[in-house]
């Protein structure tokens, strides 16, 4: 009787890394094996021993309450299969799937991302899927790319153990996130709904002073009261006729003081120019806050779409995993085999002239800097390749000679009062040849000696308000505030957003966003407090990194979250009346604004109602109707998975389908580009759509009448 042969089952996070490294440990001798429900894992053989290659599809398990309707605040909370919850079905065919392999197998390696995520993601497939026995002797792959040769060392060397202190913290970040966020909501749409309204609200331990930031910002600017103030101009001429443009350096803050520049014109004056040469150093690698920061500076890009494409292009192969706070590149990655691997798609490498990369401040003990492998994606969209190339264009760059740049500034004195001029040359580019700078080049003559004062101009301006943040700047003011967390601060920002708090690029409180500020600042400002949230932070910090009593540092920090969730559920529940008559007209203002921007023209039927975009909450998706409902029935469905604007010009005006006339929309879906569209079925531009349409519903009229025979 033949022996059964030994078993290991590899768990990654995504289908794509499984596809991934089951390619690499096999050299692409592995066999794709797809269940009945469409899910593929992988096995084949290797020293020996029987290989499977499993995924889950982030998280198969999420935190939920015990009890259905539990007390406020509710802290009786377990880890679930998250298909068990609503909208998150799909994820049981993943379950099922690593259910049946576990059965197979005694070796177990986690080969999720190396982070606090990914160690939650294969701590709980191991421990509620293949039992208490694999949860004790599961072993860790670490990689900070999917490349085979890293793999491979991976495979060969992996962690005798999970990455505890990691699993631990990322496990008590989910309580508390649940503890906080979900209470907390749940307290203010429950003073919302004693005023008889319904609006999905929400608030949460990072959301929180994310708003308090945006808000405080909103506040200085509405408060803000310009002041008028003044600068003065000569223009000069030499004795060679060179001609200049010379400013007062300082700026005149009273109108009295303009009277002491007037008697200059057809004056003499001095000239002295002196050039001071600047060495700019190459740029640092990047993490990933600069990169969401440069995709946005360069793209348009919000940090939450920098992160999607930069996740795939990740799990393609192409880059380093990108959710690091490193801006160091290590030797072990291999320079110069990368450099090589680059040359074939690039001749920017020709730049690249020096043995050691430049480095920044920061450090990453999980990953370092994100850098290309060389190995390109063979598909790669246009925002994919644009984030690629960047990212390539980054790591060249800190190869490269530094650049060379000349300060030139001309200083005119006249009559004891002095005036300058600067203007900056780029003398070797160095480092600039390859990624995109900011020196703008102002050529100005050299002038030295007697200069005579030909006119005088002044200028009349206000002092500004400062400027709102934008996405990026947001993420970074959270980083530099150590709030949230490199993975986290992106969706904030999208939350922030989505709630109603902000809109526009550049985030402005709307007046949801300002009421609930105040409300919390007043029934449950601890939820405001940068310093309780960042201490919080610190605490899972040093979660993370502890090797020894981690059970009791966890119920330690649930303890104290605890305690403060449940202050501020107090200040929310002794207050419900008040807190909801506070956010119920800003509630409506917002409401009233959104129905305004998402009415489009006259119905086309019935000629006296509006069609508008809506949102079906049965369906989950929008659709156009017209307003005149229920004497219009008049509808038209849209594209699934993504949210629905009006297209309008930069005046506001809506912008028309050049084929039929009707009002073009714009889709956005998360982490891909905006789709401007017309809706009207009988458009031509939709003709392609509508025919396969009918095919897919002409096919599925035919598997039922087939399966009705039967």
């Amino acid at each position: 009787m033949a022996t059964k042969k030994k078993t290991t089952l590899i768990i990654t996070e995504k289908p794509q890394a499984a596809e991934k490294i089951a390619a690499a440990l096999s050299d692409a001798k592995d066999e794709k094996i797809t269940s009945k429900d469409k899910v593929s894992y992988y096995e084949f053989e290797r020293d020996g021993r029987r290989i499977l290659v499993g995924c889950a599809v982030g998280h198969l398990f999420g935190i939920q309450q015990i009890v259905a309707r539990g007390p406020f605040p509710n802290f009786e909370v377990e880890w679930k299969p998250a298909h068990e919850k609503k909208g998150r079905e799909y994820t049981k065919r993943y379950y099922d799937v690593l259910k049946k392999l576990v059965k197979q197998a005694d070796e177990f390696i986690v080969a999720t991302d190396f982070d606090v995520e990914g160690e939650v993601i294969g701590w709980n497939v191991v421990r509620f899927i293949a039992g208490k026995k694999a949860e004790k002797d599961a072993k860790r792959m670490k990689f900070s790319s999917l490349t085979k040769e890293e793999l491979e060392k991976a495979f060969e060397k992996p962690q005798e153990t999970l990455e505890w202190g990691a699993a631990i913290a990322g496990e008590t970040r989910h309580y508390i996130d649940w503890f906080y966020g979900i209470n907390l909501s749940r307290g203010l749409m429950k003073a919302l709904s004693t005023t008889g309204k319904f609006r999905i609200l929400s608030i949460g331990r990072v959301q929180g002073p994310a708003l308090k930031i945006i808000v405080d910002r909103e506040l200085e600017i509405k408060n803000f009261e310009p002041e008028a103030y003044w600068q003065i101009f000569l223009q000069v001429k030499d004795s060679k006729g060179q001609k200049i443009e010379v400013m007062h350096p300082k700026d005149l803050t009273k109108k009295s003081e303009l009277l002491k520049f007037k008697h200059l014109k057809d004056k003499k004056g001095d000239a002295k120019t002196d050039v001071r040469e600047e060495k700019v150093a190459p740029p640092v690698p990047f993490d990933l806050t600069t990169l969401q920061t440069e995709c946005y500076r360069l793209f348009g890009l919000t940090p939450a779409q920098t992160s999607k494409v930069a996740q795939n292009l990740y799990l393609g192969g192409a880059i380093s995993y990108p959710r690091t706070s490193s801006q160091k590149y290590p030797k072990e990655i291999g320079y110069d085999k990368i450099l090589k691997r680059l040359k074939k798609h690039t001749q920017l490498v020709k730049y690249a002239v020096n043995k050691k990369p430049t480095e920044g401040k920061k450090e990453d003990p999980a990953h370092p800097a994100v850098y290309p492998t060389g190995e390109s994606k063979k598909k790669i969209g246009e925002q994919e390749r644009k984030v690629y190339d960047l990212i390539v264009k980054r790591f060249i760059s800190c190869f490269c000679a530094a650049g060379m740049v000349d300060h030139k500034k001309i200083v005119v004195d006249v009559g004891g009062l002095r005036f300058n001029v600067k203007g900056l040359q780029i003398k070797d580019k160095g480092w600039m040849n390859v990624y995109p700078h900011r020196f703008k080049e102002e050529k100005v003559p050299t002038i030295n000696g007697a200069v005579d004062v030909k006119e005088i101009r002044t200028e009349e301006k206000q002092t500004k308000p400062p400027r709102r943040y934008s996405p990026a700047s947001l993420v970074r003011e959270l980083e530099k505030k150590n709030l949230g967390t490199k993975a986290t601060r992106a969706a904030i920002v999208e939350t922030l957003y989505s709630r109603g708090y902000v809109q526009e690029k550049s985030m402005e409180a709307t007046e949801l966003g300002i009421k609930m500020e105040a409300t919390l600042r007043n029934y449950a400002p601890e939820i405001l407090d940068e310093e309780l949230t960042r201490s919080m932070s610190i605490e899972l910090e040093k979660l993370q990194v502890a090797k020894k009593d981690l059970d009791k540092k966890e119920k330690k920090v649930l303890d104290r979250a605890k305690k403060e969730v449940t202050k501020l559920a107090k200040g929310i529940g002794d207050n419900l009346e008040k807190i909801g008559k506070s956010l119920e007209k800003a509630s409506a203002a917002v409401y009233e604004k959104e129905r305004k921007a998402n009415t489009l023209t006259k119905c086309p039927k019935c000629g006296k109602g509006n069609l508008r975009i809506m949102y079906g909450k049965k369906f989950k998706r929008y659709f156009v109707s017209c307003d005149a409902y229920p004497k219009c029935k008049t509808t038209y469905s849209l594209p699934p998975n993504g949210k629905m604007t009006p297209f309008r010009d930069k005046e506001g005006n809506l912008e028309m389908c050049q084929e039929c006339g009707f009002p073009l929309l714009m889709s956005f879906k998360r982490g891909k580009r905006p789709w401007k569209f017309c809706f009207n079925p009988e458009c031509k531009t939709n003709e392609e759509w509508v025919k396969k349409k009918e095919e897919f519903k002409a096919g599925l009229g035919a598997k039922k009448a087939k399966e009705k025979k039967v």
